[in-house]
């Protein structure tokens, strides 16, 4: 799913793009994508955009008379610059925003139609749709172990609940946890200060990083490689390789179809945290740290 870090940059191109460009219409090709009745895709129609503007990992467009588009690109949707009245892709194809320098394509790979668009009019209606995290950029160490703190769970929870942080998601917390060295499934309630203070220190300088990485690669050019698994990531998307830190075989927990990367020497003091999977079925097998794992992995000449 797009994060802050990609929706940062798609705003910027799309600032280049559509920025004071008038809308000439929307071309709907999924049923589905539009979750809102009124106003109407025509209602929008006519109308310069105004505005340009992130909400959690949503995107939206502000057009004249207080309408807004908002985009919510969920795991799999994308955005594309086209030529004026570009063809929408016939599998993958849900809209097109067209405006007189091009048209803005939304796709979304795969068979769950999971992205959506929200037409709203006002700002009391848009605020609607923001789940209220707070912007990392905001908060100072202090404010940021405050929020951090407002409920009991995980980190790795914690950082990527929209109703406490804006716009972390599974990925960029994998590596903002690896960055501060601290267990995803270390407690909120059990952090110390100092703990607290350096996972807000990982989290900006995770979060700039990252935005200032895409950025770069971009360039002027629209954004077209977004993807949650990028060279020169720690521990995401990297089961089964070195930890760029210590060299450390990175490893996973699965839940459902999300992920988690870890590594267990720079993050949970060479202990191994359960996959439910694999720790069902091995059961008493399962190996509790990374040497026991590394020794089983050598066999018998190791014991």
């Amino acid at each position: 799913m797009p994060e802050l870090p990609d929706v940062t940059v798609y705003i910027e191109a799309l600032e280049r793009c559509i920025g004071d460009e008038v809308l000439t219409g929307i071309r709907l090709a999924s049923p589905f994508l539009l979750r809102t009745v009124a106003p109407s895709p025509a209602d929008a129609a006519g109308r310069r955009v105004h505005a340009l503007r992130r909400i959690g990992k949503r995107i939206a467009i502000g057009l004249d008379g207080e309408l807004w588009l908002v985009i919510h690109l969920m795991i799999a949707g994308r955005l594309h610059w086209k030529p004026a009245g570009a063809a929408i892709p016939g599998k993958r194809g849900l809209a097109a925003f067209d405006f007189a320098p091009g048209s803005l394509i939304l796709t979304e790979a795969g068979s769950k139609k999971r992205a959506a668009l929200h037409i709203v009019e006002g700002a009391e209606a848009l605020a609607a749709l923001d789940p209220g995290g707070q912007e990392v950029h905001d908060l100072d160490a202090e404010s940021f172990a405050a929020v951090l703190r407002r409920e009991n769970h995980t980190l790795k929870r914690t950082l990527t609940d929209p109703r406490l942080f804006s716009g972390i998601g599974n990925a960029y917390s994998d590596e903002i946890l690896h960055r501060a060295g601290l267990s995803p499934v270390a407690m909120t309630d059990k952090l110390s200060d100092a703990e607290a203070a350096r996972l807000h220190a990982a989290t900006i300088e995770a979060l700039e990083h990252w935005t200032a990485t895409l950025r770069r690669d971009a360039g002027d050019r629209f954004p077209e490689k977004v993807t949650a698994f990028r060279d020169g990531m720690a521990v995401h998307g990297r089961y089964g390789q070195p930890c760029p830190a210590c060299g450390t075989t990175v490893q996973r927990i699965r839940y459902a179809s999300t992920e988690t990367n870890y590594c267990p020497r720079c993050q949970t003091g060479g202990k191994l945290l359960a996959d439910r999977a694999l720790s069902r079925l091995l059961k008493k097998d399962w190996p509790r740290s990374i040497d026991e794992l590394e020794r089983l992995k050598a066999g018998p000449r190791s014991q």
